[in-house]
């Protein structure tokens, strides 16, 4: 079974945001505004995605999807 993706795409700026929030949003390999990455929904990546949460667009993505 391929595991589920999940699409986050950083809407607003890192600029002024606690370290913790910024380092989760880079966790996830998201650099500029605009930038869209495809990560396997786990735990981890969830969380971080819930810590920066108010930054980011997320979108569930099927493996057919991944491009």
């Amino acid at each position: 079974m391929r595991p589920k993706l999940i699409k986050v795409t950083l809407v607003k700026s890192l600029f002024g945001q606690l370290a913790n929030i910024a380092n989760s949003a880079r966790g996830l390999g998201l650099r500029r505004i605009g930038h869209t990455v495809v990560v396997a929904d786990t735990p981890s990546n969830r969380g971080m995605v819930d810590t920066a949460s108010h930054l980011l667009a997320v979108e569930s993505v099927s493996p057919a999807e991944k491009h």
